[in-house]
């Protein structure tokens, strides 16, 4: 199956309602992977550059959905139309810390930048910290991180979620040791259960990696699997499982109470 002979109009239809079927955005690559997955399209860089293109068409012909995008936004410094107005707001955005109470202090992390806008949309709401490795992250980032848990009395935890590849696993392997304050790690994804639970596309790996003879080992072949591939359904349960362990829902409800009564009280 090569791009160029494929019947794209079934395609560009299957990707619509793929990404109809989420209730949070979709980026491009998790929607080439899911497409992957299902056997319709080859798992090829052509293919990802034809669904873009058509996809982008579809757009602005009016009956594609969004895609997210994080890398291209509009940096615009907020205003309002009275200081009643901005007042209003501010009040609308007050919170207490939500972690309150709670036994540790969770941390989650993700390889992949274009996955931060799901986990904040998934898990905001719960007051803990996301961070995006984005690769192998810059010595700032490590410290920031080391930082944030230094200054919370509680065990840190981190749950991750990275490739599953040589550098996917390094990636992970090196945060932990650079930060060297985690009580605790999980890595959420993607293990090779999930590659094979969910027939995600593989690709194979480069053999030419410093890290690939141990990857090998460990895992008796010599892959590359993209988180993105997994569907973000599947990654948010994978997220929400792993912090059930350490999560208490009555000193979170406890909080939410705390910030309504202040909310309700007199202004200060």
């Amino acid at each position: 199956m090569t791009a160029a002979r494929l019947r794209w109009e079934p395609v560009i239809d299957r990707a619509a309602a793929i990404v109809q079927g989420y209730d949070t955005l979709v980026t491009l690559r998790q929607l080439f992977y899911r497409l992957v997955s299902e056997g319709m399209l080859p798992n090829t860089k052509h293919a990802y550059q034809h669904l873009s293109r058509l996809t982008a068409e579809a757009r602005r012909e009016g009956w594609f959905p969004a895609l997210f995008d994080r890398t291209r936004v509009i940096h615009r410094p907020p205003s309002w139309p009275s200081l009643n107005a901005c007042l209003a707001g501010a009040r609308r955005g007050f919170r207490l810390d939500r972690t309150e109470g709670q036994a540790a202090n969770v941390v989650l992390a993700v390889e992949k930048h274009g996955l931060v806008e799901l986990l904040l949309a998934w898990f905001g709401g719960l007051g803990l910290p996301v961070v995006a490795l984005g690769g192998y992250p810059s010595q700032s980032c490590v410290d920031q991180v080391a930082g944030l848990v230094a200054d919370d009395t509680r065990p840190a935890v981190l749950l991750y979620g990275g490739d599953f590849d040589p550098s996917g696993e390094d990636i992970g392997r090196d945060f932990i040791r650079r930060t060297g304050c985690w009580a605790e790690v999980r890595r959420v994804a993607l293990t090779p259960e999930q590659v094979a639970e969910h027939d995600l596309p593989v690709m194979m790996g480069k053999a030419t990696d410093s890290r690939a003879n141990g990857f090998t080992a460990r895992h008796g072949q010599l892959v590359q699997v993209e988180l993105d591939a997994l569907p973000p359904d599947t990654l948010r349960r994978a997220y929400e499982d792993a912090l059930a362990q350490w999560w208490d829902d009555a000193a979170y409800a406890g909080v939410l109470a705390a910030e309504e009564r202040q909310l309700d009280g007199p202004a200060s």
